[in-house]
């Protein structure tokens, strides 16, 4: 599990592909990996991944083409959001994230209002349900707060601070993202269908 508060920018610094996997060695940008082991999870731009090699300032992941399917960012030379697994007396200072990209979704707009950034976002049109207007969503592994919706497109406030600490300052129109909805909406839709059909029963 993860918080969607982003400790460090890290590096794509060797893309391996190996046939449609791929490992990649990531420089972790001063993250401090002296609390990590080998098979311990490190999230990646918000995607969930093993460390199976580390040294001081990198580690090696494996990955998989469902996930270079299933998500984007993962391309030679980019920088990423990294942020270490949760542990259970740390603060939760963004909301539960488990890692597990739901779709990538494509920038609309981006641009600077005031001292903040205003980002739009189209979301694959089957997870629309699941934003909601002061809800929270985790772009590129960052969580943040859902500004408005309309349809499949929603809006968010990036405070300089996030733009400063995470790579969502390089995004631009059309640029791809990974998109994580809440947890807990999924888990009402699943328990509002197993009520129904105890209902109609």
């Amino acid at each position: 599990m993860f918080t969607g508060i982003i400790q460090s920018i890290g590096l794509i610094h060797e893309y391996d592909a190996r046939g449609a996997d791929a490992r990649l060695v990531i420089r972790g940008g001063g993250l401090d990996f002296s609390d990590v082991a080998v098979g311990d999870s490190i999230a990646v731009n918000g995607v969930c991944l093993t460390a199976v090699a580390l040294t001081p300032d990198s580690f090696t992941v494996d990955v998989s083409a469902e996930t270079l399917r299933c998500t984007a960012g993962f391309l030679p030379g980019a920088e990423v959001n990294l942020e270490k697994a949760l542990r259970l007396a740390d603060r939760l200072g963004g909301h539960l994230v488990s890692g597990h990209v739901d779709g990538v979704g494509t920038v609309h707009h981006f641009v600077a209002v005031g001292e903040s950034h205003l980002l739009e976002i189209d979301a694959p049109a089957e997870f629309a349900r699941y934003i909601i207007r002061k809800g929270s969503i985790t772009v590129n592994g960052v969580s943040l707060t859902v500004n408005s919706v309309e349809g499949a497109r929603f809006t968010l406030n990036l405070i300089p601070h996030t733009l400063q600490m995470t790579t969502l300052k390089h995004l631009q129109a059309g640029s791809r993202v990974n998109l994580e909805v809440d947890m807990i909406a999924r888990y009402v839709e699943r328990l509002s269908l197993f009520t129904q059909t105890t209902d109609k029963d």
